[in-house]
């Protein structure tokens, strides 16, 4: 018998309640390793009260988040990124403050390895790390074509490249999930096209999976392959693009005629 394959991530009768009002209900996906998966649906649907369930943003009133297989109820929003589960925003959330490079380096503190000692007497240890982790950095940003944006402020970048920069800060977690929250919003065709190209090269080079909520259908269906459709907090299809595309609940509630 072949070995059956554990999701990355899997939800079993996901739901949150606010008030009596049901914002989420009996929500099921699984995501393997190296898959690419769409959340659509209209405005108002959920979709990011999802990604904030998933995140430990919120915490569920019924149902469970696993990742590879472990529960991870009840635990705190920097455990849900040290256990493997990254995102970026709706509304950019950049360290505006802080140079591109040091808004990626924020996110690789986990890999530093030195003391406070070391930090304070800038010893050999120290700059070993410094250099490996600005290395790392360094190569997350070329791959979102920022590499050389790397001494700007994050608030002199343009529109869409703050978008990518969220992505590479992401990235630099070492996540076994990168959920995304609508990354071409505002963008034009030329950022869009870029965008793509972006997250195809993150899901070939690390292998990781990804759950992507979109209201460009024409980015959503070039690179997802499997899409799940929500509306009032509850999946109403799930399938591949061409079959969302002619899901008659789908047309009738999101895509129109």
């Amino acid at each position: 018998m072949a070995e059956k394959i554990t999701p990355v991530l899997e939800t079993k009768k996901l739901g949150i309640s606010f008030g009596g009002l049901h914002a989420v209900q009996d929500f099921n996906i699984q995501i393997y390793s190296g898959e690419l998966v769409g959340l659509i649906g209209p405005n108002g649907a959920g979709k990011t009260t999802v990604f904030n369930l998933l995140t430990g943003v919120y915490v569920p009133t019924e149902g469970t988040v696993l990742l590879d297989g472990v529960p991870l109820n009840g635990k705190k929003t920097h455990q849900f990124v040290e256990a493997g589960i990254a995102r970026t925003f709706q509304n950019i959330r950049l360290f505006n403050d802080m140079t591109v490079l040091e808004n990626v380096k924020a996110a690789c503190t986990k890999d530093i390895h030195y003391n406070l000692l070391d930090a304070t007497f800038r010893t050999s240890k120290f700059w070993r790390a410094e250099k490996a982790s600005t290395d790392r950095c360094m190569e997350l940003l070329a791959i979102c074509h920022l590499e050389d944006k790397a001494d700007l402020l994050a608030s002199s970048l343009p529109y869409g490249q703050q978008r990518k920069l969220e992505i590479a800060r992401a990235l630099a977690t070492n996540m076994k999930v990168l959920l995304l929250d609508e990354p071409a919003a505002g963008m034009n065709p030329t950022e869009t096209a870029e965008l793509l190209s972006c997250i195809n090269t993150i899901r070939d080079r690390f292998g990781v999976a990804i759950l992507l909520i979109e209201h460009d259908m024409s980015l959503v269906m070039n690179v997802c392959e499997r899409i799940q459709v929500i509306d009032y907090g509850q999946t109403i299809a799930s399938g591949l693009p061409e079959e969302i595309a002619k899901n008659p609940k789908v047309i009738a509630a999101y895509l129109g005629e």
